[in-house]
This record gives structure tokens, sequence and C-alpha cells, in this order.
């Protein structure tokens, strides 16, 4: 049985060792563009250093985070890996920022100028992507200001263009067509760029970037469209990594792609309640058989959502499938045993595998009407994350 931290019976398993194989069979999928593993949101729950760590090791080139503060701790970690940095930071970090040779995404001309004035203080190049909104409309200048963006970038002292890039919306759906239009629009703006010439041209080693999980595994149309430029591409991967599969339609398995994290408790307490008794906050499950409940100190302050169990959400205890009973509390819920015996601190597996049963995050997201992605970044920083293998 895995050993539990000697402060909570509750405790997140992270094995590196798959982090690796995961990343290197993306690196093999993403071929011949280059991985760049997003870590972002502390690795979606992981662990942002330990996991970049192991991402590099198998095959990462290169690191996304989305703030400030993950930029500089992963950097801590890997002072030498291209590390980017994929929005616009208050201009207050900038300093510190080029200081550690982060990249830093860019799609004001304000951001560029301020690009230039760090630098200059820190007496460092800053290493810029410039990002366009080609659809996803959240982040991102217009096509049509590429060409100036780039300009800027080329006319400021201190500022390096390093990349371009966009983010697709749609391409975890099967009908392409939306990924078709960004990556023609994201084709198109480079073109443009390209054949202005002087300072609008692109230089030779700019990146290019459009691909994110779901796209690294459809890359026909993408991968075409970005060949005729002749500059290095990269894809950003981020919850195919955690073993998550990014749409409906793709196979992680068959890729040899696995879920890293396991996230276990043990029970606290077990009660023998009899039909007609109310569980938890205002009894919202009422017993309709006599059975055996087990306390789990798990709750919505850890990242079980307070609803789960009206929801249907369930863990394993004995190797089977527990119904949780009532709402979920703060710090603890509670789970239908029947008739089980079950003992004070037997394992509780809320995400993995007992015996000859599975819940993965998906299923997890199936019963809450979201996706993997927030249930795996929902797992709070007061469980303690146990790291196995070398990730080497």
């Amino acid at each position: 049985m895995p050993s539990s931290p000697p402060h909570r019976w509750v405790w997140a398993d992270v094995d590196l060792d798959v982090v690796a194989q995961n990343a290197a069979r993306l690196a093999e999928l993403a071929r011949p563009a280059a991985l760049w593993a997003v870590v972002k949101a502390n690795a979606y729950g992981h662990g942002d250093r330990e996991v970049a760590r192991a991402a590099v090791a198998g095959g990462a080139q290169g690191l996304c985070v989305a703030t400030v503060d993950e930029a500089l701790r992963v950097r801590g970690e890997l002072p030498n890996v291209p590390l980017l940095l994929l929005s616009e930071p208050p201009r207050e970090s900038l300093a510190e920022l080029v200081g550690a040779g982060i990249a830093i995404t860019v799609f004001h001309p304000e951001w560029v100028t301020a690009c230039g004035d760090a630098a200059r203080v820190v007496g460092r190049t800053c290493d810029v992507h410039v990002k366009i909104d080609t659809g996803m409309h959240r982040i991102g200048a217009s096509p049509d200001a590429l060409a100036g963006l780039l300009s800027l970038v080329h006319d400021t002292p201190g500022v390096r263009l390093a990349g371009v890039m966009t983010h697709f919306a749609a391409a975890d759906e099967p009908n392409g067509a939306l990924t078709a239009r960004q990556t023609e629009a994201f084709r198109g703006a480079l073109a443009t760029t390209r054949d202005a010439g002087a300072s609008g041209v692109i230089p030779p080693g700019t990146v290019i970037h459009v691909a994110n999980s779901a796209a690294t595994f459809d890359a026909a149309t993408w991968r075409a469209a970005l060949a005729e430029f002749d500059l290095p591409i990269a894809v950003r991967s981020g919850i195919a990594l955690y073993g998550v599969a990014p749409s409906a339609h793709t196979d992680l398995a068959a890729g040899g792609i696995r879920a890293p994290l396991t996230l276990r408790a043990r029970v606290t307490n077990v009660q023998r309640l009899t039909a007609g008794e109310g569980v938890s906050y205002g009894h919202r499950t009422v017993l309709d058989h006599d059975t055996v409940v087990a306390t789990v100190p798990l709750g919505y302050a850890d990242g079980i959502r307070r609803d789960a169990g009206m929801r249907g959400g369930v863990v394993l205890i004995g190797g089977r499938r527990r119904r949780i009973l009532g709402v979920v509390t703060m710090d603890q819920l509670m789970v239908d045993c029947g008739t089980d015996d079950v003992s004070l601190g037997d394992e509780v597996v809320i995400i993995g595998t007992q015996g000859g049963e599975s819940i993965r995050a998906e299923d997890w997201a199936t019963t809450l009407d979201t996706i993997g992605y927030e249930v795996l970044c929902a797992i709070s920083p007061r469980v303690p994350r146990n790291y196995v293998g070398s990730g080497r």
C-alpha cells in the first residue's frame, strides 16, 4: 500500500518517470516540430518545477508558463532552458523577467517598448514572441497588425524576435473548419509580413507555433501550411503531458501516454447508520438502507466540488466504487460502503486505480460537467504531492 505523508491522510502521487515518458512520446509525435511543455497552473496541479525537469529530460526543448511567479519559480529550477511567459506581464515585473532570461509574449506596441526599456535597465536582450489573434478572441494583435509589431520589435534596441504565435480555439473538436481558418489567417499574416521586405522580414531562427495538445495529434493541416516559411516550428503541449485526452477522439493510451497522478486518502471514521438517517450538511441525502458510512479527510478546500456527491461522484475503497453521500464539506466527505467491512486507515482512491477499478480525471469531468483540465487544476496546494521516479 502506498505510504501517506506524515502530516495528512490525503496526498497525490506524481510519477515523474511517466511525465518524462509522456514528453518523449509527445516529442516523437511533434517531429519535426519541437515540443514545448506547458507547465502553467503548477503544471496543471502536478508541481511545476518537478514536472518541468522531467519534461525536459523526456525531450521538451522549451517550457511555457502563464504568470510571473510561475516563470521565476521554473527558471530557478532550470536556468538554461527556453522559457516563455504566455501573456503580457505587469510592466513592473519586466526587468526581473528580462534579467532571468525569460521570453515574453507581446501583442501591444507599448509592451514592446517597455521590454526595450527593461532590457536597457538590466543590460540584457529581451526575447519576445509576438502573438496574433486568429479567432480565439482572448488576447493577441490582429493579423493585420503583425507587420507593424515586427517592425517595432526590429527597431527597438535590446528586443529580439524569438517567436510568432497564435492559439487554436477549437482544435479539440472533430470539425476542423475553425482550425483551418485560423491556420490560414496565421499563414497569411506571416506571408504578408515576409513579402513586405526590409524590417518586416521575420529573421531566420524565429520559432512559429500554433499547436496545442489536440493539434499535436492532428497536425497535417497546420504543419503543411507552415512548412513554406522554412522556420523552426514548435508545439505547446499541456494537458496531454498529464495523461488527459485533449478531445474525445484522441486516444492517448494508443500512443503510450499515461496519467502520472493518483489522488489518494485514508479513511478517518467508520459508522454504521440505519435507513432514515441523514448525512452531511442539510441532510441533502437521507439513507434508504442501512449502510456503513466512511469519512474521508478530503473536501472542497482540497478541490473536490461541494456538489460532487449530489452529481453522482464516487471514490474507490476496497477496489469498489463507493458513492459520495450528501454535500462535500470543506475538509471531509462521506461515502456509502454498503455492508462491506471498512477500517480506519483504509486507502481511498479519488483519481487512479485500485484493484480492478479506475477513476480518471475525465470520469470526474463527466460527472461534474466540466473538463479534465479543471479537475486537475482544482487539486489545491494543501494536498501534499509525493514524487516518485526520477523523471530522467
